[in-house]
This record gives C-alpha cells, structure tokens and sequence, in this order.
C-alpha cells in the first residue's frame, strides 16, 4: 500500500475526528473522556510546537492514521518524547500504526531527543503493545488497575520506553 505521512493540517482535523471520536467511545485503548466534544477532541489531538501532529495518508488522499508527538515534559524532562497514536479502524491491519511508530522514532531522533516514552499504554490493548515492542519499546512498569477498560473492568497501564541515542 502507497502511504504518505505528513504534517497535519486544520483541514484534517474533520477525517480524524470520525475515528478519534468512535475510538474514545470503545473506551478501550485511550485515558480521554468517552465522549469529547469536537473542540476538546481537537485541543488534545492536534499539538502545537515544539510538538507535532501528522496524519498517514493514501494515495488518494484519504487520512488512515494520525500521530502526536513532542516532548514527554517540560522543562528538565524535556529531552524525552512521548507519542500517540490513531489508526481509522477501516484501515487497521494494513501497516498504518506502524509506519506511523517508525515516523515518529525518526523525528524524535532529528529532534534530538534522547528517548521515547509511552505514558499510558493499556495492558489488555494486545495489538499496541505488540506492535511497541516489535519496534524496541520496553515494558518498564505496570500501573496496575490504573485504566477502566469497558470490556476488561479495570486492567493495567503500562509504562513503554525506547533509548534513542
């Protein structure tokens, strides 16, 4: 499959609000409310410098997948990044989360940070963790029941880290 990932704009904001809305209401995967409205989802999505958001795109153009990125905090720990992802689930199984895990390992490396870290990756969400570590993440805790998953009850979050430099 032809992607292309590219910085977003506030033209993509109305194709990745369809599937940033209906994966915060599957209440599975994010610690966002269940049900934001449009402007917060936009506020918490779409980064402002020195982070980044993008979106992985087809070739006909049709957003796939959108990324956040930048620094983990601020100040003295910001020298560590952190990431989030959204794949479409029209699109999941086609390689979207992680080209876009590969894009932002890249840019992070480019932007001089030292590491990446995974602030809240929910443990019964097997497919992202998987895919985090096939791409050199490392578990480095668990939260335990930290996260109220809607199918799960309450389960882990875990604490995901890779060394860039």
């Amino acid at each position: 499959m032809t992607m292309q990932i590219r910085p977003a704009t506030d033209e993509d904001w109305p194709h990745i609000w369809p599937f940033f809305r209906s994966i915060c209401a599957e209440g599975e995967t994010y610690v966002y409310p269940y049900e934001p409205t449009e402007a917060e989802g936009c506020s918490m999505w779409m980064e402002q410098p020195p982070g980044l958001t993008v979106v992985a795109v087809d070739a006909a153009g049709t957003v796939l997948g959108s990324a956040k990125m930048g620094p983990n905090r601020p100040g003295p720990g910001a020298h560590v990044s952190t990431a989030s992802y959204m794949v479409d689930p029209a699109a999941a199984g086609r390689g979207v989360g992680r080209a876009l895990g590969e894009y932002t390992l890249a840019w992070a490396r480019e932007q001089g940070y030292r590491a990446m870290q995974f602030n809240a990756v929910v443990e019964s969400n097997a497919r992202a963790v998987h895919l985090w570590r096939s791409i050199g993440f490392e578990i480095i805790g668990t939260v335990p029941e930290a996260f109220l998953s809607r199918a799960h009850g309450y389960v882990g979050i875990h604490v995901m880290h890779q060394k860039l430099d």
